[in-house]
């Protein structure tokens, strides 16, 4: 997996997604930005106007694990 970096917007984060995003839909992925003690998660079709979750390190840490097997 290679990181691709994304626009910063508004929010002042460098956000990133998978290069495993590529699909049949184009761009239908989420991006990530990661800060001291939070990680944020926002729809990369969506990025100025959708929603974006935060969770805390250990949350993350805890949820990757569950998503992450092929």
């Amino acid at each position: 997996m290679n990181r691709t970096t994304s626009t910063e917007g508004d929010s002042g984060l460098a956000w990133f997604k998978s290069s495993y995003s590529s699909g049949s839909e184009g761009d239908s992925c989420v991006e990530v930005a990661t800060a001291p003690g939070t990680i944020h998660v926002r729809d990369s079709k969506n990025i100025e106007a959708g929603p974006c979750l935060t969770f805390t390190a250990t949350t993350w840490a805890t949820f990757v694990p569950h998503v992450s097997h092929n």
